[in-house]
């Protein structure tokens, strides 16, 4: 762990970089962005398009969009580019890796940069549940841009067929599974068409993490520096997905695919999934069936965890250079191009005044579902981020998967993962 007055030189330092900024650098500044692909839809399409735009109207400004994988992968690049003195000057990476890089003194706060009134009513103006993972030590450090929920999709003409009421999701958990069970179809031994599916693959933690929110629990603090994974309502919550297989007999058993859902959706094998509404575009564009869209079922409560990408500002970008950045990112995130983007891709408009454009409020009269996820951050929970996140989160990851394919009861299996994760956090702790 850092030592207190290392990050204090570091903000210092930021300080210093930023003031001369506001002095525009004489012909073009480069900036270079690493951006994930591993998304719905046609994201590369769409940043280029973006890029290209932005660079039209501001000719002194020349930006990169580096396509640089997964979000793991991104961030790794990212990481080992920096370090080597050939980084990018942003990457919009996941938000919840950001202690890590404030940690490893990666990267620098934007509120040292943007301290105009003008640049402090755009930082403000953002949902404050998009900008949880991102504030650190009273500094904020992430622009939210690729931000989601988890939703549920589901097919309306299922429902209706099983007798339910197709313009309302499930509402509790039991009301969840009830339905889900009535879904299934089998031919003798085999299932034709299962209930939910819930992937237990790419992302495990942060579905679990959404049943953990319903049954009333917080997977770490908000200093990121305890875990409590094995807190009874968390166990509840494993206990309640492995019930969807094993007492309702409505979810394949196993590990489901983060692919495989949406796929398995969009063919009508199953009627309903938990998935990014990162996904809406896409499955609203290619699903051949009346589309349903709905909040995650309640337990104690609602709830879903935020999810997606922000933007971060690298420690290599020069005074011209984060100046540009900041330029470009005011524009990314204004609310008629943040209105834009949400429309595209299914992601959610990371500002509310991106809602009240003409754009998007046709959008939404036409396409109700499309604010579900918005409605939802009312119940949202920021997304688990703890100190070396990557080790806690694999560690539960691989918990849970454990429990899925049969091999750890719901208790043993967080009881280790609670292990784990404290071993990890250990040198954190304060």
């Amino acid at each position: 762990m850092r030592l207190l007055t290392s990050r204090r030189s570091l903000l210092a330092g930021a300080s210093a970089l930023a003031m001369p900024a506001i002095v525009r650098a004489q012909g073009v500044t480069e900036i270079e962005f690493y951006f994930p692909v591993a998304v719905g839809g046609p994201i590369t399409k769409t940043i280029d398009g973006y890029a290209a735009e932005f660079m039209k109207q501001h000719p002194s400004i020349k930006v990169k969009p580096v396509y640089a994988g997964s979000y793991v992968d991104t961030l790794t690049k990212a990481v080992t580019a920096t370090k080597a003195g050939q980084g990018p000057q942003m990457a919009l990476v996941l938000a919840v890796d950001a202690y890590s890089l404030v940690d490893d003194e990666l990267i620098l706060p934007f509120d040292t940069l943007a301290t105009s009134t003008e640049d402090k009513a755009w930082l403000s103006g953002f949902y404050p549940a998009f900008m949880r993972n991102g504030q650190i030590d009273g500094h904020t450090w992430g622009i939210p841009f690729q931000r989601s929920t988890v939703v549920m999709f589901y097919n309306k003409a299922i429902f209706k067929e099983i007798g339910v009421d197709p313009e309302k999701g499930p509402a509790t958990w039991e009301e969840h599974m009830d339905i889900a069970a009535k879904a299934v179809k089998r031919e003798g031994d085999r299932t034709t068409r299962w209930g939910v599916e819930i992937p237990g693959s790419g992302f495990t933690y942060w579905l679990y993490q959404a049943m953990v929110a319903e049954a009333g629990a917080e997977l770490a603090n908000a200093n990121g520096t305890k875990v409590n994974f094995n807190d009874p309502a968390c166990v509840e919550a494993l206990q309640y997905w492995l019930d969807l297989t094993g007492k309702a007999k409505a979810h394949p058993s196993g590990i489901v695919e983060w692919g495989t859902a949406p796929r398995d959706f969009l063919e009508e094998k199953v009627a309903m999934i938990w998935h990014t509404t990162g996904n809406l575009t896409n499955i609203k564009n290619n699903a051949k069936f009346p589309l349903g869209v709905a909040m995650l079922p309640a337990h104690k409560r609602r709830g879903s965890p935020t999810g997606g990408g922000n933007f971060h500002l690298f420690k290599g970008a020069n005074p011209a250079q984060q100046a540009a950045c900041l330029t470009f990112l005011k524009w990314l995130t204004s609310p008629t191009k943040a209105a834009q983007w949400g429309i595209e891709t299914g992601y959610v408009a990371t500002r509310p005044d991106a809602w009240a454009t003409p754009e998007m409020s046709k959008y939404v009269s036409e396409f109700p579902a499309a604010a579900v996820a918005r409605d939802q951050l009312e119940f949202a929970v920021p997304e688990l981020s703890t100190h070396d996140n990557q080790r806690v989160t694999q560690a539960l990851d691989d918990e849970l998967q454990a429990a899925l394919t049969g091999k750890k009861s719901a208790q043993q299996a967080l009881d280790d993962a609670q292990a784990s994760g404290t071993r990890i956090l250990k040198p954190f702790a304060r």
